[in-house]
């Protein structure tokens, strides 16, 4: 890792770092917020995906959640969400498919196969990686995340039975079989046989049996993209009511798909982390 910031923040550091990515196959930046009780020992972490469009630079600077990271003890974890660089493919017109928008699957198609792994980079790479280089405790971590990142994970922690303590997610992409953005990337991704998308669709692995984890999930009643059907709570907490699989929904009146929304929100969700890595 080659660190490329050191910011002082609410006592603790917030550092970012770039590598190469053995999942990936290419340069890779994140950042990791470090509290000021990792000056005196190993704390644990939680991981933040983001979503479409975004970088490790998104949460980190909008969300406010360096403030009660460090209140609680956590160091935060704030990946990438894309492989990026001029050798990886890309689809420069689209928002939604290519750099930017990972979707946090394995990709097992041309040309995206050779680097569009972000599954096991957030999940097996990635820890590895921080655990042991950093003052992170080995295996006490939990998972969070915004819209794809939402979706990113949800199924991290279902597919990843026992390795996160606890998950959450902010406007998840729930049911991404479902709707045009997990479409779009999957049929890229993944292929034209619709039944191997279910494996990276938390709605469908709820409804296949994974094990059960307790799920928060807050969704702003304005948000355009709930509006627009790319969402789609109401089939997770269908899924979850039919397998009695614990799910706290959170309609919240008003608020839209922003960073406004998920700044309101983080620290409880962080608190709700720190209880389960106690």
């Amino acid at each position: 890792m080659q660190q490329i910031e050191h910011i002082r923040e609410f006592g603790g550091w917030l550092n970012r770092y770039t590598h190469d990515s053995e999942s990936c196959q290419c340069r890779m930046t994140f950042s990791v917020y470090l509290p000021p009780q990792a000056q005196s020992g190993p704390v644990p972490a939680v991981y933040f995906l983001s979503g479409l469009t975004c970088t490790d630079d998104n949460v980190r600077v909008k969300a406010g959640a360096q403030r009660y990271a460090a209140e609680l003890g956590l160091a935060l974890v704030m990946p990438d969400t894309s492989p990026r660089g001029a050798n990886v493919a890309d689809e420069p017109d689209r928002y939604d498919l290519g750099q930017g928008a990972g979707f946090y699957v394995n990709a097992t198609q041309a040309p995206w196969a050779a680097h569009y792994r972000m599954f096991d980079y957030v999940n097996l790479e990635l820890p590895a990686l921080l655990e042991r280089t950093l003052p992170l405790v080995p295996g006490r971590r939990s998972i969070t995340g915004h819209s794809m990142g939402g979706h990113g994970a949800l199924i991290s922690a279902l597919k990843h039975p026992g390795v996160y303590r606890s998950v959450s997610a902010f406007a998840p992409v729930c049911h991404p079989t479902d709707c045009d953005w997990g479409r779009g990337c999957f049929s890229a991704y993944l292929g034209d046989d619709e039944a191997l998308w279910r494996d990276w669709d938390a709605t469908e692995l709820i409804r296949a049996g994974a094990a059960p984890i307790p799920l928060l999930i807050d969704q702003g009643t304005a948000d355009e993209f709930l509006a627009a059907g790319q969402l789609k709570p109401e089939a997770l907490a269908r899924a979850c009511e039919e397998r009695e699989f614990p799910l706290t929904l959170r309609m919240q009146p008003d608020y839209d798909h922003s960073y406004h929304f998920i700044a309101t929100f983080i620290g409880e969700h962080l608190a709700y982390h720190a209880r389960a890595l106690a």
